[in-house]
């Protein structure tokens, strides 16, 4: 009887196919496949067909489910798509194999849906196990770039760096901003280091603390935090939270901060000789007294 009913839907793919693709295209339009080109959307059915038919046919997993998966995450389509498809897959191969039988009693019911469920129960494991692998991998890659790049020390002359901030600062985020500012400090031989908060969008308590506690941090190792790029807004902000910033330099923007960091390293900004031009360089060398 099993291999009676397989042969009939392989024989029949065709017909399942069409149907299959009919019932999948009907609620296109609410669904998150609505902004996918046409022929896209139609070439991915069909090669997800193809890969349901070949493991019917194998009756076994094949490294096709595992190439399609794969291809899903980096179009970015949905695990729903896989499941929906797939329940899908079920009730219309269940229909087209009763519509075909003459008669049909319970028993054989019974045996067609445990047929089918053998069928697209391990392509279902399979085929989530994969999407779910290979986008913990992907994200996984995502959050060590994003932490590289959400918190970098950037030596900007001798013994003067600056941090950018741009984003939202959690607790994760916070944490990482104290190592990177260590280790850059230490690395770079930092006198002194700008935290630029120009790109955070809210200054709340929770955040000040981090900041406080980063610059208490790089005082205790010997060098000078100046906090940079205190908007209107912010400063405002921190006054009504009754914040407390004045153990280390704030202000208002990244160049003033770099005016005071070149005071506390005995550097200073002077004018060309040519004033036609009217061009200002920073002089690296050392003004002592």
């Amino acid at each position: 009887m099993d291999k009676q009913l397989k042969n009939l839907v392989l024989n029949n793919s065709d017909s399942i196919v069409k149907k299959w693709l009919e019932e999948i295209s009907k609620n296109r339009s609410n669904e998150y496949t609505s902004t996918i080109s046409e022929e896209l959307f139609e070439s991915t059915n069909r090669e997800f067909v193809n890969v349901i038919f070949t493991s019917v046919d194998k009756q076994r997993i094949t490294s096709e489910l595992d190439d399609f998966s794969e291809r899903l995450i980096n179009l970015g389509w949905p695990l729903s798509y896989i499941t929906d498809g797939l329940q899908t897959f079920r009730r219309v191969t269940i229909d087209f194999i009763l519509t075909q039988s003459e008669k049909i009693d319970s028993e054989d019911f019974a045996i067609v849906l445990d047929m089918v469920d053998n069928w697209v129960d391990p392509i279902i494991n399979q085929l989530v196990n994969e999407y779910s692998g290979s986008w913990e991998h992907t994200v996984s890659l995502q959050r060590v770039a994003l932490q590289e790049l959400s918190a970098p020390l950037i030596p900007v002359m001798d013994n003067i760096t600056v941090m950018p901030l741009i984003g939202t600062i959690d607790t994760d985020r916070a944490k990482l901003i104290m190592e990177n500012l260590l280790d850059g400090v230490i690395k770079h031989n930092a006198e002194v280091v700008l935290i630029d908060i120009t790109g955070v969008p809210v200054v709340d308590t929770m955040v000040a603390h981090h900041i406080i506690q980063a610059a208490e941090a790089v005082r205790l190792i010997g060098a000078t935090c100046i906090l940079v790029g205190i908007r209107p807004e912010i400063a405002q902000t921190i006054v009504n939270l009754g914040i407390d910033l004045r153990k280390f330099p704030t202000k208002s923007s990244l160049r003033k901060g770099v005016q005071t960091a070149l005071e506390l390293t005995n550097r200073r900004i002077v004018q060309s000789g040519n004033k036609e031009d009217g061009v200002e360089k920073l002089l690296d060398s050392l003004n002592k007294e």
